[in-house]
């Protein structure tokens, strides 16, 4: 089975912030997390894909670019996006049809907007998902601080399903390019 790791807005300025926003929560545990499933995603000869957010530093420079700290391997492939959903108005899904993917490692930035509709997105699609636990962050918002929202996500999108496709929930330690979706089939 055909198998892909999506990076969602993991650039410069969004992680590390800006005059006008914080840093994300964890920022260099998730930095780390990232490079991890990257190397495992090469190991498993899985496409690596970033998708990268135009809001971000206004869409250029070096805020825009993937986070200086990450290892963005050669062959990977960067989209860029103008909505929350990686999937709209984005060659992403084609890429991935293409390439006869069928499971989703997805990771990166924030919980509540890019990576939450990413997953389900990506079930309607007729992708299964695995989110990488570890591997998304976020700011407090004005109700919920970071952790909170992220804890959430983890538990709300673990099992989310659309019929046939859903999403499982596990960290970056574990073997994330062994799908378990069929074992709960």
């Amino acid at each position: 089975m055909k198998q892909a790791l999506l990076v969602i807005d993991a650039q410069q300025e969004l992680i590390d912030g800006n005059d006008n926003e914080k840093s994300l929560f964890e920022k260099e545990k998730l930095v780390q997390n990232i490079n991890l499933v990257i190397k495992k995603a090469i190991e498993s000869n899985s496409l690596v894909v970033f998708m990268r957010d135009k809001d971000v530093a206004g869409g250029e420079g070096k805020g825009f670019h993937i986070h200086q700290d990450i290892k963005v391997p050669t062959e990977s492939k960067i989209f860029d996006k103008k909505a929350t959903n990686s999937f709209y108005g984005t060659p992403l899904l084609n890429y991935l049809k293409e390439n006869k993917v069928k499971h989703l490692v997805i990771m990166g930035c924030k919980t509540e907007h890019c990576i939450d509709t990413a997953v389900r997105a990506a079930t309607v699609n007729n992708f299964d998902v695995t989110l990488v636990q570890d591997g998304h962050s976020t700011n407090d918002s004005s109700i919920l601080n970071a952790e909170q929202i992220i804890m959430h996500h983890n538990q709300i999108l673990d099992g989310h399903y659309n019929v046939d496709h859903f999403s499982d929930v596990i960290s970056a330690q574990e073997e994330l390019f062994q799908p378990r979706h069929n074992d709960y089939r």
